[in-house]
């Protein structure tokens, strides 16, 4: 058990949340946690799939960007990039809302899980920002390259039933996502453990090694607008919960 992150197996498959309710924002701590904890059940023979989860009201409501540097966003993404880099396939539970950075956390599992009522946006624009955490290679890689510059550009919400249609998630529920997303993974694990290793590693080859770049270059445009007038005013309508009125400055 780590401060924000635990693990339990059930069977084959091993159950990641992460504690941080209601909204689970990340830091470099929390992923660092999460990433270690999902790089460590690569070395246990018995887990054959992941389910990754949380407690509370959503998902993932993003990244904790108050008083971030630029430093601190590659720090960030140095850990990011750790956890497409782990070998078990991992399916997502998402409900709630996985926004912003918690989209693109979602995203770097093998599968979704979601309700109706479930809510993914791509709001960096809404933030004054660019977008990170590798969206810019695994949002078009689902939903195709138009699709995904769409949502990136309006930054608007998907519904879950939308997710699904657009293939942002693969699964819908009417229960808990947690359950789904198990049965979901306890399928994978009936599969051969040797051969969902292998056959994951092929079919992520080119999107391991496409974030990786991915997250540099989002890393220096995030920093490039850390600075900017649009950025303040982005966050500051975001906590007051009104429409930002953006300048270009």
């Amino acid at each position: 058990m780590a401060d924000s992150v635990s693990v339990q197996t059930a069977g084959h498959v091993a159950v990641v949340e992460m504690h941080r309710p209601p909204n689970n924002f990340f830091d470099e701590t929390l992923l660092c946690e999460l990433a270690g904890v999902v790089l460590a059940l690569d070395d246990e023979p018995d887990v054959r799939s992941v389910v990754l989860c949380s407690e509370g009201k959503h998902f993932c409501a993003g990244a904790q960007l108050n008083g971030m540097t630029a430093e601190d966003i590659r720090r960030v993404y140095r850990q990011a990039f750790r956890l497409f880099a782990a070998r078990r396939p991992v399916v997502a539970a998402v409900q709630g809302a996985a926004i912003g950075g918690g989209l693109g956390l979602a995203l770097a599992a093998d599968f979704r899980v979601a309700t109706p009522e479930s809510r993914f946006a791509a709001n960096f624009a809404r933030l004054g920002f660019h977008q990170g955490f590798g969206l810019s290679v695994t949002l078009p890689a689902l939903v195709g390259r138009q699709r995904a510059l769409e949502l990136l550009l309006t930054g608007r919400d998907v519904s879950g039933s939308e997710a699904l249609q657009i293939g942002l998630c693969d699964r819908l529920t009417l229960s808990d996502p947690r359950e789904a997303a198990l049965t979901l993974a306890a399928e994978i694990a009936r599969s051969a453990p040797l051969s969902i290793v292998s056959i994951r590693a092929t079919m992520r080859r080119a999107l391991v090694a496409d974030v990786g770049a991915a997250l540099d270059a989002e890393a220096e445009a995030q920093a490039a607008l850390l600075a900017t007038a649009d950025f303040r005013e982005g966050i500051e309508a975001a906590r007051t919960r009104r429409a930002p009125v953006f300048t270009g400055a």
